[in-house]
């Protein structure tokens, strides 16, 4: 290189040039890895942000989860608990596969931030007996609830008229176990699409409940009354024998004073 030449302000020296290189790579894993959960593929189409988590073994909801994610997938995992909040920072969702796993329990504000945009809510093949009415109820997403074991009672039943069940799915909805043996096994939208209440049976056993507790209360009145009625009875007649057990006295007459 002669005297005059000059170097180029935007080129380093090899070694500093190289350990740029390396920093800039390290802070793009950095900032990949925390944007996307351990085990997880976060694609990006089109400015979309698709978090894939089937079949990783997970056991709970991942907690880094983007918070730009459109799609979650966390099928064929062994989750068996929804707790409160687990998706409330994620307000761009829209559909959300939770299937094939081991749910059991599900939060009252589980789903609480995704209400307006939400619009797939997978939950079948889980081991769900009874529908959480106040963490579904306010959802507008299709929900997909075939292939669990839903024990069919009023519950159950006033729960479903406030939910969106997809049309595709409705049919897997079975009564595992039921109030009204008849139907365990069948096909509950057909059981109540048939005019068939399982609300009826309950009404009916709060009716006999409410009449012996009744039936009970007015027992116990009566047995109260005709204890009053007796005792005022016993009182009187001890009073009335007290009376006749004392000596009689006769009534002195003042002598009558002869005229003058």
């Amino acid at each position: 290189m002669g005297p005059t030449d000059k170097q180029s302000p935007s080129t380093l020296p090899g070694p500093i040039g190289g350990l740029c290189l390396l920093l800039l790579l390290l802070l793009l894993c950095l900032r990949l890895g925390a944007s996307c959960p351990q085990s997880c593929q976060c694609p990006d189409h089109a400015g979309a942000v698709a978090v894939h988590c089937s079949a990783r073994g997970l056991q709970e909801v991942p907690k880094d989860i983007p918070v730009d994610a459109v799609l979650l997938k966390l099928d064929a995992n062994k989750i068996a608990r929804i707790p409160n909040g687990a998706f409330q920072h994620l307000s761009q969702l829209r559909e959300l596969d939770l299937s094939q796993n081991a749910i059991e329990s599900i939060g009252p504000a589980a789903f609480s931030g995704l209400a307006g945009g939400l619009r797939l809510l997978d939950l079948s093949h889980n081991h769900i007996r009874r529908i959480p009415k106040d963490a579904l109820g306010k959802l507008s997403a299709k929900i997909r609830l075939s292939h669990n074991p839903l024990h069919c009672e009023c519950a159950l039943q006033e729960a479903l008229w406030e939910l969106k069940l997809d049309p595709d799915s409705v049919d897997g909805i079975a009564c595992h176990t039921s109030v009204q043996e008849e139907y365990v096994g069948k096909p509950l939208i057909q059981a109540l699409d048939s005019g068939v209440s399982f609300c009826s049976s309950h009404r009916k056993t709060t009716d006999v409940v409410m009449l012996v507790t009744m039936f009970g209360w007015f027992t116990m009145v009566i047995t109260y009354v005709v204890y009053y009625v007796r005792q005022n009875q016993e009182d009187a007649r001890r009073h009335l024998e007290y009376l006749k057990s004392l000596p009689s006295t006769p009534v002195s007459k003042d002598p009558i004073s002869p005229m003058p």
